[in-house]
């Protein structure tokens, strides 16, 4: 294809293939941006039902704004090829996170669920059905901010449907059991999808596998979703309900719209939502089940057709059944007048010229990184969102006592108003403790100043240090953080000189043996070997050969020492510098 779309998109990269069109990224030359294209592949354009589910995405997108939801910016054709020109959203897709990441943390997962489940909910407000919610389909960008896209399929509430195989539509890991069945699509094909994908994200799988799309669709149809809480026992019960309430294979007993599970989420880790009890459809499934048996049972059917039977056998004259024709005549028009007002309050309730709903307004996080729990109260207050109860004390690398270091959601997000914020701050700044080993005890005093550590010292006699250097540490090791205002003990053992006075002049002595001597108390030695001239070297005829006692003289100063350092009367310290020097004839 072109390099240019439209002579103002250039293309960038290839972003992907789909079943029915190309996404690129793209850089809108006239707005200076990011975007992303999607091109409808050449020989669909051409397909009246490719080019309607096309052109559905786009006035789908279109009509609805909203923070959690990839915005469209254009639509067009161009050269006989049908283009989407979409918000870019640098991250990865939410099934790639769990690929990489496995199981989310609970307050992860239902932050992430708590944006999808407003987006979806947003989307059904205007009337329109995802019908393909999955973690492939929903971008999360760096900042932990969650956006849904791939509204290919969706379809509106009261749109016609294109084919029949319109109602299989979508991906079978997340597919709706009444999908499956062939019926008719609701907003509850979606909850059910979001259910299955809080489901994976607190599990870090899908709930159903097998060899084929069908086997898995089966499975939905026939076999409960599996315990999340056998995944992870931690869990809370609220949690888990969620769950079950919103995969309920009976639709009646799932949540009846997204607003109604989003309202779950919100509050499901609130102190009074701890300890209650596991979800049980069945009893709301008697309980349904019992209030309609009433009904029918009240006036049963055959009863009524048997007093009808018995009236009209008694009043068999032509009066009455004038009479009971001009009854019937008045209901039918009274009936009449019902439809048509009950129509056009629908109509008017679909246009919003009637609307029961209150308006849902958005407000961006601050960065409460840094201020007081009274700073934040009051900042909260006046946003319209409220403060989580449980609030974490630790203390931090960098952040003083008293001020908050963390929050969720992060700053800058985009929430609804009534949204609760929970916050972490700090009891003070923690000292990491350090590898010690070198330093010396003023060097290592200097270090833990304003601390409350203190310090107790051993001493080992070390040749291989530099006295006064600190070989090892316990009690407190590297890597431990410790709070500023903990009495905390740490031990070191430093090295320490061998210092001795030298008592023996040890010249005349035999160097290996003094050697050995001085070796054993652990002081290093060294001997230097210095040649001794053989009597009768250099001697002339006339002088002669040396006298017998010259050579005794002389074999008896061979391995002697003749010289030493350090000398007698002197002090001599060890050091891993210093040895202990003889010098001996040989």
């Amino acid at each position: 294809m072109s390099k240019m779309i439209a002579e103002r998109y250039m293309v960038v990269d290839s972003l992907g293939e789909g079943g029915m069109a190309d996404v690129y990224l793209a850089m809108d030359t006239i707005l200076n941006r990011e975007v992303a294209v999607k091109v409808l592949r050449g020989e669909l354009s051409q397909d009246p039902v490719a080019l309607i589910r096309f052109l559905r995405e786009a006035s789908a997108v279109s009509k609805m704004h909203h923070p959690n939801v990839v915005e469209v910016f254009d639509v067009g054709e161009y050269k006989k090829q049908n283009y989407l020109v979409m918000e870019y959203v640098r991250g990865r897709t939410l099934k790639q996170l769990i690929l990489q990441r496995g199981a989310l943390q609970k307050e992860e997962a239902i932050e992430i669920m708590t944006q999808l489940v407003s987006a979806v909910a947003h989307a059904h407000e205007k009337n329109i059905i995802h019908r393909d919610v999955k973690p492939q389909n929903v971008l999360v960008k760096d900042d932990g901010t969650v956006k849904i896209t791939d509204f290919g399929i969706s379809l509106a509430h009261d749109a016609v449907q294109l084919t029949q195989s319109d109602s299989v539509l979508g991906s079978a890991h997340y597919i709706a059991p009444e999908t499956t069945k062939g019926e008719v699509s609701t907003v509850q094909i979606d909850i059910y999808a979001l259910g299955i994908v809080f489901y994976e994200l607190l599990s870090g799988r899908v709930p159903f596998n097998g060899e084929n799309p069908i086997q898995v669709a089966m499975k939905h149809l026939h076999e409960e979703v599996p315990s999340v809480r056998e995944f992870n026992p931690t869990l809370p019960q609220g949690v888990e309900n969620i769950i079950i309430k919103a995969t309920a294979k009976n639709r009646k007993l799932r949540y009846q719209s997204a607003t109604e599970m989003l309202s779950d989420l919100e509050t499901v880790l609130l102190p009074e939502n701890a300890n209650v009890e596991k979800l049980d459809l069945t009893k709301e499934l008697d309980d349904e089940g019992t209030k309609i048996m009433d009904k029918f049972n009240t006036t049963s059917i055959h009863d009524t057709f048997k007093s009808d039977k018995e009236s009209l056998t008694k009043d068999n004259d032509e009066d009455d059944d004038q009479k009971d024709n001009k009854k019937l005549k008045i209901m039918l028009a009274i009936l009449a007048v019902l439809v048509v007002l009950g129509t056009s309050f629908g109509i008017m309730v679909a246009t919003g010229v009637i609307s029961f709903e209150e308006e849902v307004i958005y407000v961006e996080v601050p960065d409460f990184a840094g201020m007081s729990l009274e700073e934040v109260k009051e900042l909260i207050e006046e946003l319209g969102l409220v403060l989580d109860e449980e609030i974490t004390y630790e203390s931090t690398e960098d952040t003083e006592e008293g001020l908050v270091y963390e929050q969720v959601p992060a700053s800058n997000k985009e929430v609804k108003k009534g949204t609760s914020v929970k916050i972490s701050i700090s009891e003070g700044i923690f000292f990491m403790i350090g590898d010690y080993k070198g330093m010396t005890k003023d060097e290592l005093i200097k270090v833990l100043q304003g601390t409350n550590i203190s310090i107790v010292e051993d001493f080992q006699i070390s040749t291989e240090v530099t006295p006064g250097t600190i070989i090892s540490q316990s009690g407190l090791n590297p890597g431990d953080k410790i709070d500023m205002n903990d009495q905390k003990q740490i031990r070191i053992v430093v090295a320490e000189a061998l210092e001795f006075f030298v008592e023996i002049d040890y010249t005349g002595m035999d160097a290996e043996v003094v050697k050995s001597s001085l070796e054993s108390k652990g002081i290093v030695v060294e001997i230097i070997e210095q040649e001794l001239e053989m009597p009768g070297k250099d001697a002339t005829e006339e002088e002669g050969e040396p006298t017998e006692e010259e050579m005794k003289e002389y074999e008896d100063k061979l391995g002697t020492i003749f010289k030493q350092n350090p000398i007698q009367g002197t002090y001599y310290t060890q050091t891993n510098t210093s040895v202990f020097t003889l010098w001996c004839y040989k």
